[in-house]
């Protein structure tokens, strides 16, 4: 088991050494994780990468090497170096399922456990979910944008190596159909697709041999790379060796819109009617809403959707809401910063609908769950005295969080889908 212990700011551990010096790290606390705005005015984010914080979690240990590090670089007390080496999270984690909408001030995931075993995990948890909430929030856009037509995550070669696999994740939740990269298909679960790249037709002598020799691996119904050299020239010779039962031709360059109308064109007269057309090439959100008319049957997606189109995090904060007192007595905690006030208390959140349509986000503070009768609660148990729930881990969690977005996409009202900036698609309520 790969330990996660040191995946965290320096910080964590002095706050954690202070204290338990002083007697306060044994205090109850509940700690809060929620996003004060949607970045780039979008109208609503997805909450991904909540199973990998669950497991992060669960292999968050201090085993020998951590801890000689920590002492050897002086970063704790030797008392604190001792505590660690018994470090493990018994605590309780709620929060939104995977793949559930949020909005602004939605409190996405609360910890609650004593100050010191839950304020180590902040960075932690909040780097996982900023990375993967901003990464599917994108897909779900390009997904919506794409109104139906398949999309394939493509964007293993624009990001860090292990990146690349939770964004192949997050981008499946959202809705994207496959991904280019094997190890999210062995560990997640995530269909795989891909065929042959520009380098496969320069290694041949001739575009026609480079063809021949992928239709004879992979059968007529592959996918052809068709903007190598000439495109039409390519797509006549496609046609030609795979006949109208060709698969696919791919374009990854030029005016998109022109040269699918070609290229479908072409394609017709040659009696491939049955070919689809996909397109790849840095692909936003707006350029796929660019090409709705044209002919494409589906796209590819990687630099950008890696990115969070433009918007790399979800801007999700990690804050302590409410702790006991020396009696034990819960008492709710805000800051009071300027543009950084915070609202103290355990919440709990629904999302009240009309006519199953979604109109608001309705947050309460309360020690127990409360009942509300006209809207669908959004806060379950995630992990109980240290436990993960087997349901929102693995591969089972991946194609639950994948099913429940279809779900509660659909909730949303028409205006919501619009890609242009402006206010959330409902207002989030506090009570």
């Amino acid at each position: 088991m790969t330990s996660t212990a040191l995946l965290t700011d320096r910080y964590e551990l002095t706050m954690l050494d202070a204290a338990l010096r002083d007697g306060t790290g044994h205090r109850r606390s509940v700690f809060e994780v929620f996003s004060r705005r949607l970045s780039g005015g979008r109208r609503y984010g997805v909450l991904a990468g909540t199973g990998r914080v669950l497991d992060a979690v669960t292999r968050f240990r201090f085993g020998g090497p951590e801890l000689e590090w920590l002492a050897a670089e002086h970063v704790v007390s030797p008392a604190t170096i001792d505590w660690l080496a018994d470090y493990r999270f018994s605590g309780s984690i709620s929060g939104y399922r995977e793949g559930e909408l949020y909005f602004p001030n939605s409190p996405v995931l609360t910890v609650e456990g004593s100050f010191a075993e839950a304020v180590i995990l902040e960075t932690l948890i909040l780097s996982v979910l900023n990375a993967d909430s901003a990464i599917a929030t994108a897909a779900a856009r390009m997904v919506s944008a794409a109104h139906g037509r398949p999309l394939a995550e493509m964007g293993s070669r624009r990001t860090q190596e292990r990146a690349a696999v939770s964004a192949a994740r997050a981008a499946w939740i959202a809705g994207f159909a496959a991904t280019s990269n094997l190890e999210a298909g062995r560990r997640w679960g995530v269909p795989t697709m891909g065929t042959a790249a520009h380098a496969f037709t320069l290694l041949h002598d001739s575009e026609e041999e480079a063809f021949r020799a992928q239709i004879e691996a992979m059968g007529a119904d592959t996918t052809l790379l068709v903007d190598t050299y000439d495109v039409m020239s390519a797509v006549e010779t496609a046609v030609r060796l795979a006949g109208p039962e060709l698969g696919a031709v791919r374009i990854d360059s030029g005016d998109l819109p022109v040269v699918v109308q070609a290229v479908r064109a072409r394609l017709d007269e040659l009696g491939a009617t049955g070919t689809r057309i996909t397109v790849t090439n840095d692909l936003d959100e707006y350029a796929i809403a660019g090409l709705a008319a044209s002919s494409v049957d589906s796209y590819g997606a990687g630099t950008r959707l890696v990115g969070g189109s433009g918007h790399p995090t979800a801007g999700f904060v990690f804050k302590l809401v409410e702790r006991a007192d020396d009696d034990g007595a819960m008492r709710p905690v805000a800051k009071k910063s300027v543009e950084k006030a915070g609202s103290g208390g355990r919440k709990w959140a629904f999302r009240r609908l009309e006519d199953g349509v979604a109109v608001e986000e309705r947050v309460v503070v309360a020690d127990d769950e409360p009942t509300l009768a006209d809207a669908r609660a959004l806060v379950v148990p995630l992990v109980t005295a240290g436990t993960p729930d087997p349901a929102h881990v693995g591969v089972e969690g991946v194609r639950n969080a994948r099913e429940h977005h279809a779900r509660v996409l659909a909730e949303l009202p028409p205006d919501a889908m619009r890609l242009s900036g402006g206010d959330t698609a409902i207002p989030t309520v506090l009570r």
